[in-house]
């Protein structure tokens, strides 16, 4: 199967998971694993950021930066096709007690002007407005990417209302490429990012919060407190460290093969709109002779697995296991279609 689902079906390598059963490892609990010290500083670097933690998941790391920022009754401001919002299974609510603004962006993007607009009044009657979280790249808005002037002048509000900024980075690396920035620069306007190493930089399990020391000391309490806490975990870090070493520039190979589908569904007359393709995500309408439903069974048949996101709506996601003879074999599946 050629499996287009999500970057996180992806498999350890052989190179990776030599570095995996090579790790030196300790009690994280005791701060004593020194693959997971390692991970850490290691992030924390690359963003020139003070410190970060070794998270078992993304949701995990963007929930834990949420109940640090917040308090009971608070509100987050957020795209409405956030994955803090969409795909955390109400976590905000659960975990931190707190309320969402949703905003109606571009793509999965908003603006300086409507965080601006969305802030709440000091009126006792409302919800105390305390952070904004962007994502970057979005999922729903096909691997949309921020321009970072427009992060800036969110981060000027953030500043002159007091909020909180945190970033889902789920995917910025995938950004970090494709808009040709550096990590720095993304750490130098949040107050917390949380990547993942377990989409397209190809590891197992994992991701990172990043953040200032007094932060990341708040948030190793929550993650306790979620159940989150590992023991010799670096056999996981490992692996981590590895993506971060060598997995990143790769990913403009899949930035390339989500064009080269693009260009093959551009063709069907059972395509509609296809949201712009920036990065490893695309989305495309699917109309006329098949419904999302049917063609995704039909690619399945066939040996290619995608995801029917909406009745309409059908997403590939490009990663590290797909080759280029795959994308090749698929193109030409597309086209007997």
């Amino acid at each position: 199967m050629i499996d287009f689902r999500s970057d996180t079906v992806t498999q350890p390598g052989k190179l990776m998971l030599e570095a995996m059963m090579q790790a030196k490892v300790g009690d994280d609990i005791f701060g004593e694993d020194p693959s997971i010290n390692q991970l850490e500083s290691m992030s924390a670097a690359i963003f020139g950021m003070e410190a970060a933690l070794f998270c078992p998941s993304g949701t995990m790391s963007n929930q834990i930066a949420i109940k640090c920022h917040v308090q009971p009754g608070d509100e987050v401001i957020c795209d409405k096709l956030s994955h803090v919002y969409l795909y955390e299974g109400g976590g905000i609510a659960a975990n931190s007690g707190s309320s969402v603004k949703l905003l109606e962006g571009n793509r999965g993007r908003i603006t300086a002007e409507m965080v601006a607009e969305a802030i709440n009044p000091d009126d006792i009657h409302k919800p105390r407005t305390s952070l904004v979280s962007l994502e970057n790249t979005a999922n729903r808005g096909g691997g949309s990417c921020y321009n970072f002037i427009d992060i800036q002048l969110i981060r000027e509000v953030c500043s002159n209302n007091k909020l909180g900024f945190h970033l889902d980075g789920a995917r910025l690396f995938n950004a970090i490429i494709a808009k040709n920035e550096t990590a720095k620069q993304y750490g130098a306007v949040f107050d917390s990012i949380s990547i993942c190493l377990s989409k397209g930089l190809g590891a197992p399990v994992g991701s990172v919060l990043i953040g200032k020391k007094d932060f990341i000391k708040k948030a190793k309490r929550v993650r306790k407190l979620f159940g989150g806490a590992m023991r010799q975990a670096g056999y996981l870090a490992a692996a981590g460290i590895y993506a971060l070493e060598n997995n990143i520039q790769r990913l403009e190979e899949d930035h390339l093969h989500a064009k080269l589908l693009e260009s093959a569904l551009r063709e069907k007359d059972f395509v509609g709109e296809i949201l712009p393709v920036e990065t490893n995500i695309l989305i495309f309408e699917v109309k006329g002779r098949y419904t999302a439903t049917e063609l995704s069974a039909i690619l399945k048949e066939k040996g290619v697995l995608a995801i029917a996101i909406s009745p309409t709506q059908i997403r590939f996601v490009l990663h590290l296991d797909i080759s280029q003879s795959q994308v090749q074999e698929t193109i030409e599946l597309i086209q007997s279609l």
